[in-house]
């Protein structure tokens, strides 16, 4: 058998993780439609089905499956030989908004050092607010924020974020009783959308829970004590949006938006696979 592409064996590897011929494309900059030849071919040298395409998702098979550990470590065998003549660290601070990062971000680091086992990531999380600020300022090279639809913006769109009231599978509401509520406090902006369309339908509520994070505000709902108000794909196992069940108001959406300046090419690299991983993690 001839040496396999190593080119195809990365976009194997990227397809897999992001579950979409596009979102690996935007992540090598390439296109969709070179993706899909390049692992065309690569199956064929292999002999093996590695993925199974459907119109609106892209899986895994199980040959793909028991190849993909293998990939890996030939990616990685690959990036440290050629780091090896070129051990430059490179240090990205990145600022994200606690309302969008939950149980992803290890799968996300894990991506992101595999595109660049040299770069120094420094991940600042906190309110969307505080991190356009900080970015304003000039401490953060990148800012992923959530910003309003109705907001012109002047970023990178990822994709829109919906919002949803979660609760543990087994939550019932008390009957007389106000809804219990597990938010980011009076600054988040989700917070303030949520409270505003409960008074806007008349719906008594209480804040039983403030916390900072996605993962925070979720563990509330997912121990029953409230009903917390955070991202869909978010929320922890166990538990479910109830918001059609109550009757709730339907929470706005939020568009997540990537801003940077830096225009070298290691750093928007990075970014575009930081941005292709989070879109995939939103599909997922």
């Amino acid at each position: 058998m001839k040496a396999l592409d190593l080119d195809a064996v990365k976009a194997f590897v990227l397809t897999a993780d992001l579950q979409s011929f596009t979102r690996a494309a935007e992540a090598l900059d390439s296109t969709q439609s070179a993706i899909s030849l390049k692992l065309r071919r690569l199956e064929t040298q292999l002999g093996r089905r590695l993925l199974e395409r459907t119109p609106r998702q892209v899986r895994l098979s199980a040959e793909g499956a028991a190849f993909l550990a293998s990939a890996r470590e030939l990616m990685g065998a690959h990036d440290r030989a050629v780091a090896s003549f070129s051990m430059e660290q490179r240090r990205l601070v990145i600022g994200i908004s606690h309302q969008i990062v939950g149980s992803e971000l290890p799968a996300l680091l894990r991506h992101m050092n595999e595109h660049d086992p040299h770069l120094l990531i420094e991940l600042r999380v906190a309110g969307s607010r505080d991190v356009v600020q900080a970015y304003e300022e000039g401490k953060l090279d990148a800012a992923l924020v959530l910003q309003p639809v109705s907001r012109q913006r002047n970023g990178e769109k990822l994709f829109s974020e919906r919002f949803a009231w979660i609760a543990a599978a087994d939550w019932q509401p008390r009957t007389g009783q106000p809804l219990p509520l597990s938010t980011q406090g009076e600054t988040c902006s989700i917070r303030s959308d949520a409270v505003h369309a409960l008074n806007q339908a008349g719906i008594a509520w209480t804040e039983v829970f403030v916390g900072k994070g996605a993962a925070v505000v979720g563990a509330a709902a997912a121990a029953g004590i409230a009903i917390a108000v955070m991202a869909r794909r978010s929320a922890p196992p166990g538990t479910v949006d109830i918001g059609k069940a109550l009757a709730l108001p339907v929470l706005p959406t939020q568009e997540v938006v990537l801003y940077s300046v830096l225009n070298d090419a290691r750093s928007r690299n990075a970014l575009r696979a930081l941005g292709a991983a989070f879109k995939g993690f939103a599909k997922a």
